[in-house]
């Protein structure tokens, strides 16, 4: 039977406007979720950030790297990061760690970064073969050297970033080492780049270990690709909406995730959300989980 343990991200807090001096945490917990991301920033200990969490009656979920993973020069110094990230998720109590992709910024063969590519992205904006063989092999040492820890490296796609399409996801997925590497999926984020998600969850079911769990405006989604909107642009109007008041079937995600027995954290992320404050937001989005069985 699958088990979903639900989260919500701390990010729209630091995206409200006006910031509201609020303990984002004090805030998840009154909305109904069981737990929120935690990550190594701030100096706190494994013991300080389970203490913080714990007073709020949360648990830490599954925090997140970010690395260039297709930098050959790199390999060692992320490896290193990953493992040390997936000792202090150990010790909170974490089994699962998101890795992803940078790449914001990176100069393509179009001229265009993969920031102002986003959800546009053209064929000579992908990596090259060999970058993506680089990329597979770090993502496949980082995945062992958190498993070493007794954490799964579970990637994350990212629109913006250099895996970002399905067609991007699935040429990686074909070099990693499956038995190391697992998927932890941004939902809203394939489909903004334009994947069905309910397909992806098909496919991919069986390697899914975490998710991040977004809804898409649609006529967001559709002025921004019209107007060749980057990335920065595609965020500030609005292109995150609150669960169950976008465009992705939701309930049919859930659905394909409760038939392949998933068992792990959902995390919900409104990067910048439209409503008046970052709680509204989290507290609409977790009721409509709730309607959904969640």
């Amino acid at each position: 039977m699958a088990t979903f343990r639900v989260a919500c991200s701390t990010i729209t807090w630091g995206s409200e406007r006006p910031r509201r001096e609020v303990d984002p945490l004090a805030e998840i917990a009154a909305a109904g979720y069981e737990g929120a991301p935690c990550g190594m920033g701030g100096g706190s200990s494994p013991a300080e950030v389970k203490a913080r969490y714990s007073a709020y009656g949360l648990a830490p979920a599954p925090g997140y790297l970010g690395a260039a993973f297709w930098e050959a020069e790199q390999q060692d110094a992320i490896v290193e990061q990953a493992q040390e990230l997936a000792g202090f998720m150990a010790a909170v109590g974490c089994t699962e760690l998101f890795v992803a992709s940078q790449g914001f910024d990176a100069m393509t063969a179009s001229g265009r970064t993969r920031r102002q590519a986003a959800a546009q992205v053209r064929p000579e904006e992908m990596l090259s073969a060999d970058a993506f063989k680089q990329f597979a092999e770090t993502l496949s040492a980082v995945g062992r050297a958190t498993q070493a820890e007794g954490v799964k490296s579970c990637f994350h796609n990212h629109v913006g970033t250099f895996i970002e399409t399905r067609e991007e996801i699935d040429t990686l997925f074909g070099l990693v080492d499956h038995d190391v590497v697992f998927q932890g999926p941004d939902i809203g984020h394939l489909a903004w780049a334009g994947a069905d998600p309910v397909a992806f969850c098909h496919d991919y079911g069986e390697e899914i270990r975490s998710v991040h769990l977004k809804d898409i405006d649609p006529a967001v989604l559709a002025r921004g690709l019209a107007d060749g909107w980057d990335y920065g642009q595609f965020s500030e109007a609005g292109i995150f909406a609150e669960l169950g008041e976008g465009m992705v079937d939701l309930p049919a995600v859930l659905d394909v995730l409760r038939r392949a027995d998933y068992q792990g954290w959902i995390i919900i992320e409104t990067d910048r959300t439209m409503k008046a404050t970052a709680y509204e937001s989290a507290v609409i989005s977790r009721q409509y989980l709730k309607r959904l069985g969640l």
